[in-house]
């Protein structure tokens, strides 16, 4: 990697603001961390300033640093911050008293998550109430051909949408029930059409189970989708069916809300 150069380009720019910029881009970009040094020697900044800069960005989340290796890393706060900003407020707001009613209901983390790109993007959740739980912060990213939610909302896309989606997802197989490819995906999502809700049977981590249920806009779009998740032991398959319709039901209530007849 190149050498980056810190550019003037305005009287008013601040320098160490854009130092601690670059490093933000430059981390982004190395997600196996880099120590002190490197960050010094691939932007030009005298190791001083590299100091003082992340100290800074450690003290309020924004890195992390491994104390064995020395390295420092992007924190999940940027992610979570930038995808607040993105999530429709709105949306969130009509949908938690919903997911804290199925909440109530099985006892088990119910997120709602969006369409972002080829992946997807929890943006709230409704953490369970069991000992042993599945959390999934906001801000963290879900495979589309694995997921529950990701299936749920592709299934609806408008058809050409759907098919460029499809094409351009990076088919990581996890284990034999992943689906390896476009024609294996699209005979899932035919499925999830037919029943109005959508599984993921432990197609990425063995041992949990996820059901869930697009939430469309009044012009009919699937903006977001709610799901369950939760252990294989609580959610069983022979369950499916009878979960699957309950986050359908509440799912179609969030999409009312919204004004989707």
């Amino acid at each position: 990697m190149g050498k980056h150069k810190i550019k003037n380009n305005s009287k008013y720019h601040v320098p160490n603001l854009e130092r601690a910029l670059k490093i933000i881009e430059l981390l982004s970009n190395n997600s196996q961390g880099l120590i002190a040094s490197d960050i010094s020697n691939l932007l030009n900044i005298p190791r001083n300033s590299v100091f003082r800069i992340t100290s800074t960005l450690y003290d309020h989340d924004y890195i992390t640093r491994d104390e064995d290796l020395k390295t420092f890393k992007l924190s999940l706060k940027l992610l979570s911050t930038g995808i607040k900003s993105l999530s429709d407020q709105p949306l969130v707001e009509k949908a938690l008293p919903v997911m804290h009613e199925l909440q109530k209901k099985y006892k088990e983390t119910i997120p709602i998550g969006i369409l972002r790109g080829d992946q997807g993007v929890v943006i709230e959740e409704v953490v369970g109430t069991h000992l042993f739980r599945f959390v999934l912060e906001p801000g963290k990213v879900f495979h589309l051909h694995t997921s529950a939610p990701g299936k749920a909302m592709m299934a609806y896309l408008p058809e050409q949408e759907r098919k460029e989606l499809i094409k351009k997802i990076e088919y990581e197989v996890f284990n034999e029930r992943t689906a390896r490819g476009p024609k294996e995906l699209e005979k899932k999502l035919k499925d999830v059409k037919r029943k109005g809700y959508a599984v993921d049977h432990a197609e990425e981590i063995d041992g949990m189970h996820c059901i869930g249920a697009p939430i469309f806009n009044k012009r009919g779009y699937p903006v977001a989708a709610i799901w369950i998740t939760g252990p294989s032991m609580r959610i069983q398959e022979k369950d499916f069916k009878k979960i699957g319709l309950n986050v359908k039901a509440s799912a179609d209530k969030i999409s009312k809300s919204l004004g989707y007849k």
